[in-house]
């Protein structure tokens, strides 16, 4: 490996981080900005610990696996949780945790439901009117209720 690579590892690991983490501007995915991360602490420790290039490559790769990994969970558990807009075009969807009271007995475990200006078709356990019941999923355009 030529001599220049060598003494200037740390500063062509950032350099190689700013890289990807500009590749991700341009395509964006979530994926090579952690690559990038894991490429800029490696510049970081090389630059530090003046590391040979072979152990600054373990180390790369050991914490690119390290933050792919934890880019995922920190993504995946955003994605889960609820947002104004996720639910926009799904008016099932913004129903999920409401009470409502029933006007009429639920029949077979069948029945329907006025939310607003719209009637719902909902399943469940059998009710007399007058129930308050809680909307806990959506199939399709029923709504699953229980007991509040």
């Amino acid at each position: 490996m030529p001599e220049w690579l060598m003494n200037h590892s740390g500063w062509l690991w950032a350099i190689l981080g700013l890289l990807l983490i500009g590749g991700e501007v341009l395509a964006p995915g979530v994926f090579l900005i952690w690559l990038g991360l894991a490429a800029l602490v490696t510049g970081a420790l090389a630059g530090l610990t003046g590391m040979g290039w072979q152990a600054a490559m373990l180390v790369f790769a050991v914490l690119a696996v390290i933050c792919v990994l934890a880019g995922r969970l920190l993504t995946r558990r955003r994605s889960e949780e609820p947002d104004a807009a996720t639910g926009l075009n799904d008016r099932g969807r913004q129903l999920i945790g409401k009470v409502f009271r029933l006007e009429a007995t639920m029949t077979g475990g069948e029945g329907r439901i006025r939310v607003g200006d719209s009637s719902w078709r909902i399943i469940g356990p059998e009710l007399l009117a007058g129930t308050e019941i809680k909307v806990v999923r959506v199939e399709g355009s029923t709504l699953v209720v229980e007991k509040a």
